[in-house]
C-alpha cells in the first residue's frame, strides 16, 4: 500500500482539485495535458494509500464521496496554506508576494481593472526585473466576492458588501454607489406598460438573475419575487445579453446599461418595487505577526491599496463600463 505522506503532494491535491471543478476524469485530464487513465491511476494510489473510496463508480460524472469531500475541502486549505508560506518567505526577503490574488465583483469595471494591471506590471520595468509578482484575477458574483476573501482565496477583495463588523484580521474601506435601473428590450411586453410595474405584474414575466458564485456562504438573492420564473446567468454581462434578447426583464447597473439605454436597445421601466442604489467596498488580509502584532503588508498589496484610495479610480471601476470615458 502506497504510504499516506508520499500520495498526499500539492498534486495530487491540485489534481483532486481539477477533477471536481471540471466534472470528469476526460476535461481534467484535458486541462491538466495528461491521458484520463494517468488521473485514474493516481487517483486509485490515493484511495489505496488512504484505505478509502473518493470517486463513485457508479455514476457517469466524476461524483465525490463523502471522504472524497473531505479530501477535497481539505486539500484547497492545505494549498491555500502553502501559497500563504511562499508568500510570506518571499515578502520576508524582498518585501513583494510571490502572488496576489484580487476577487472582482463581475458589475465592475474590466477596463479599469486590465489598466490598474498595465500600471502595476510596469512597475517591473524590463523583462526579467522588477517585481515579480504574478497576479491572479478571480471574477466573482454577489457573496462569492466576500466568500473568497474570507476563505483565504482571495488577499484583495473589490465590490464587497459587508453587512457586519469584518473578521479579526480583514481591512474594510468603501469604494463607492452604482445605481440600478430596471430594464426591457423594446419589444418585450413590459416595454409598453404605464406607470409604475406592480410585483403582481411583475410575477407574470420571467426573470434574469445571475447566479450567486459562494460556494459555502449562503448565496444571495436579489429582487426576485416567489414564484417567479427564472433564468439564471453567470454574469451580468450575459443577464444584459438575455435581456437584450427579450429573454427576461430585471435590474442592471445604470453604468453598464447606459450605452445600451442610449441607442434604444433597452427601455427603462418604473416600477413600484423601487432598488435603492448598492453600496459597496473593498476589503484586504491584513494578516497577524508571531506574537499577534500587525504583520506589514506586502508591497504588491500596498501598491493597490494606494491605488484605491484614489476617488478617480474608485469612480472608474463604478462607472467606466463602455464608451468615451470622460474622466
Amino acid at each position: 500500500m502506497p504510504d499516506r505522506r508520499n500520495v498526499l503532494t500539492p498534486e495530487a491535491l491540485a489534481m483532486m482539485d481539477t477533477i471536481a471543478r471540471t466534472g470528469s476524469f476526460a476535461a481534467a485530464a484535458r486541462e491538466l495535458g495528461k491521458v484520463p487513465s494517468a488521473l485514474t491511476y493516481n487517483v486509485r494510489q490515493l484511495e489505496d494509500a488512504l484505505d478509502v473510496l473518493l470517486f463513485d463508480r457508479s455514476s457517469r460524472q466524476a461524483q465525490l464521496t463523502a471522504a472524497g469531500e473531505e479530501l477535497l475541502n481539505e486539500g484547497r486549505r492545505l494549498l491555500a496554506e502553502m501559497d500563504a508560506v511562499a508568500n510570506r518567505v518571499r515578502r520576508v526577503a524582498t518585501g513583494w508576494e510571490t502572488q496576489l490574488t484580487i476577487a472582482v465583483d463581475g458589475v465592475l469595471s474590466q477596463v479599469t481593472m486590465f489598466e490598474l494591471c498595465e500600471a502595476f506590471y510596469a512597475q517591473g520595468g524590463e523583462p526579467g526585473a522588477g517585481h515579480g509578482t504574478r497576479l491572479r484575477l478571480r471574477s466573482e458574483v454577489l457573496a462569492g466576492t466576500w466568500e473568497a476573501l474570507l476563505s483565504g482565496q482571495a488577499d484583495l477583495a473589490i465590490g464587497v458588501a459587508v453587512q457586519s463588523t469584518p473578521p479579526a484580521g480583514i481591512e474594510v474601506a468603501p469604494l463607492g454607489a452604482m445605481e440600478f435601473v430596471f430594464a426591457v428590450a423594446p419589444h418585450h411586453p413590459l416595454a409598453a406598460a404605464s406607470g409604475p410595474i406592480s410585483d403582481a405584474e411583475l410575477l407574470r414575466h420571467r426573470a434574469v438573475a445571475v447566479a450567486d458564485s459562494a460556494q459555502r456562504m449562503s448565496p444571495l438573492t436579489v429582487n426576485l419575487l416567489p414564484g417567479q420564473d427564472v433564468l439564471t446567468v453567470a454574469s451580468t454581462a450575459i443577464k444584459i445579453e438575455a435581456q437584450l434578447r427579450g429573454l427576461g426583464c430585471g435590474y442592471i447597473p445604470e453604468p453598464m446599461a447606459r450605452w445600451h439605454i442610449e441607442a434604444g436597445r433597452l427601455v427603462v421601466k418604473q416600477v413600484q418595487r423601487r432598488r435603492q442604489p448598492v453600496t459597496s467596498s473593498y476589503a484586504w488580509r491584513c494578516g497577524t505577526g508571531p506574537k499577534g502584532q500587525r504583520a506589514p503588508l506586502g508591497l504588491a498589496l500596498q501598491w493597490w491599496l494606494g491605488q484605491l484610495e484614489s476617488p478617480a479610480t474608485r469612480r472608474a471601476l463604478l462607472e467606466r463600463h463602455a464608451g468615451p470615458w470622460k474622466g
